[in-house]
């Protein structure tokens, strides 16, 4: 190579150095840059009323933080979202791009300069009180909970009663905390039955607990999302997906709270909106777990469970609640389609549980019948996880405690076709909880249930007797098992049945009825009209309970007048 030569190449490389390391000619300012990124990724909890610690409303307020927000953003600790990019479109997304990343950093190390303050867009408002105008009815739980000053993170339940007339169509709610940033996040659930209120010491005072089981109508399928987090806003459902609330219905405020440092009371209250349009479309929350292969050895970095789930109709997929405990580090959901190509609904590559949110879909997520939707959740149980609640690490294994751990992928998918179609879903669902574990109480309950009402007593009384074995306390087993047994014609294990579910709940109407009528049958009118004037007390109004107290009562006074 001549002289020449190299003097060119050395000049060309002098070239490129000199603009690598140049300014760029406009550097960014926080009115033309960085103000519309804080004011609609960060402001929605630090404002005022947020939960944020600090609020981010104005330029002196982000450049009072400015070396904090570079360091927490650059490393996607805030803000807080956990999906990867690419494994599921969501509404709502709050990640932040590269770009906008590179931005915040090339701001503060340019001394985050103002910029014209005349082009500082206006910072966004936020509603002093409720979000979306004032509830049609306002839920406070009726006692405040001491949080204590320290610790562990709590998890209490509010039992909130409506107090309605009629069958209520809800659009919405929205969960205020009674105090600012104690409340991390919040499910509200639907307690037909009031089943929860016996866990409460005293009527009014709560009771703690992360994950809950609310004895209810195997036809009574969950159905909706009710979930809540401080700065996101309320979700309002579209036409034709309110959800019912009759009167006599609990519901049941799940809270995750956080110590302050200093000793605080919570007294959290829940707006109801409704809307007089009743559902025409019917979801069903769709559960993939596998807890019972959760089993950790202490100091394993990469202990997996998963599950699959073969769809038996094609279905929308409306949105994505994963959830683990502090163990959980990278969670999968993916379907794989007929022809084997591959979907994926969602992939958190680390989990942190107090980010988790449900993640709805931009548009539904079509999958035809014969899709198998999978999990697959990894868990770290070394010393080297720093969300590790155990140093040393110890084998953990599921639980309803925090301690303990959970995978549960929760789907919440709309079947394709007209009408409610739940039922064909949930059937399915049941019967590959069966499989993975055969003594199952709420999948034999269900199928038990499910094919008493095809008239297929056989096998309605094959399932419920798994059911009664794996929950003998349990009245509404034994109520079907007797109703199986009855009409297949073994009245006196009937009876035993009947007898044994009102034992266990004396005003268990249903049984109490069941019981009188095979009492009928068998002869035993003075046992049969005992629990008829109970039904009777209890439902003065029911005619039909009236008028078969008086056929019994004759019925016996004529077997005494035959037998005189």
């Amino acid at each position: 190579m001549g002289d020449a030569g190299k003097l060119k190449l050395l000049f060309t490389g002098v070239c490129l150095a000199s603009i690598a390391h140049a300014e760029p000619a406009l550097a960014p300012t926080f009115a033309h840059d960085i103000a519309p990124i804080v004011y609609q990724y960060c402001a929605p909890c630090h404002h005022p009323e947020g939960a944020g610690p600090f609020p981010l409303l104005s330029y002196k307020g982000v450049k009072k933080h400015a070396r904090q927000i570079a360091d927490v953003t650059r490393s996607r600790y805030m803000p807080p979202w956990l999906p990867e990019p690419g494994f599921g479109d969501f509404a709502g997304e709050r990640r932040l791009s590269d770009a906008q990343i590179r931005t915040i950093q090339e701001w503060v190390r340019r001394q985050a300069p103002q910029g014209p303050t005349n082009e500082i867009p206006p910072a966004p408002r936020f509603a002093d009180g409720w979000q979306l105008g004032i509830p049609d009815l306002v839920l406070k739980a009726s006692r405040p909970f001491s949080l204590p000053a320290s610790g562990p993170d709590v998890f209490w339940n509010f039992i909130l009663s409506p107090d309605i007339k009629k069958r209520r169509y809800v659009r919405a709610i929205e969960i205020r905390p009674g105090s600012r940033r104690l409340i991390h996040h919040a499910n509200l659930l639907i307690d037909r039955t009031r089943s929860l209120r016996t866990r409460e010491p005293t009527p009014g005072a709560g009771f703690p607990g992360m994950e809950l089981t609310i004895e209810r109508s195997v036809f009574d399928l969950e159905s909706h999302f009710l979930f809540w987090k401080p700065g996101s806003l309320p979700y309002v459902e579209p036409d034709g997906f309110s959800w019912i609330l009759d009167p006599g219905n609990d519901l049941v405020l799940n809270t995750h709270l956080q110590p302050s440092g200093k000793q605080e009371l919570e007294q959290p209250s829940v707006g109801l909106y409704f809307t007089d349009k009743p559902p025409t479309h019917f979801p069903l929350l769709l559960q993939l777990e596998h807890d019972g292969a959760l089993n950790i050895p202490a100091g394993d970095r990469d202990f997996a469970v998963s599950d699959d789930f073969r769809l038996p109709l094609d279905v929308n997929v409306l949105a994505v609640y994963p959830h683990a405990h502090y163990l959980g580090k990278l969670l999968e959901g993916y379907a794989i389609l007929p022809d084997g190509s591959r979907k994926w609904l969602v992939r958190i590559p680390n989990w942190d549980l107090n980010w988790q949110a449900v993640y709805r879909y931009r548009k539904p997520v079509f999958l035809p019948k014969g899709s198998v939707i999978s999990m697959r959740f990894h868990y770290d149980n070394s010393a080297d996880n720093p969300r590790n609640p155990n140093q040393p690490p110890k084998r953990v294994r599921s639980g309803n405690r925090a301690s303990d751990e959970m995978g549960h992928l929760w789907l919440q998918v709309l079947p394709c076709g007209a009408g409610d179609r739940r039922r064909e879903l949930a059937e399915a669902w049941m019967r590959h909880q069966v499989e993975k574990y055969p003594n199952d109480f709420s999948a034999n309950l269900g199928l038990g249930a499910l094919a008493l009402a095809r008239l297929d007593a056989a096998g309605a009384a094959s399932a419920l007797g798994v059911a009664v074995r794996a929950k003998p306390e349990d009245p509404i087993a034994h109520n079907l098992f007797g109703a199986a047994l009855q009409t297949l014609g073994r009245s006196p294990e009937a009876l035993d049945q009947f007898r044994i579910a009102v034992r266990e709940k004396p005003g268990f109407v249903n049984a109490r009825y069941n019981l009188a009528h095979a009492l009928v049958k068998s002869g035993k009118l003075d046992e049969a009209i005992e629990n008829l004037r109970e039904i009777v007390a209890a439902y003065p109004n029911d005619q039909a309970a009236r008028d078969y107290l008086a056929q019994a009562v004759a019925a016996r006074s004529r077997l005494a007048s035959e037998n005189k």
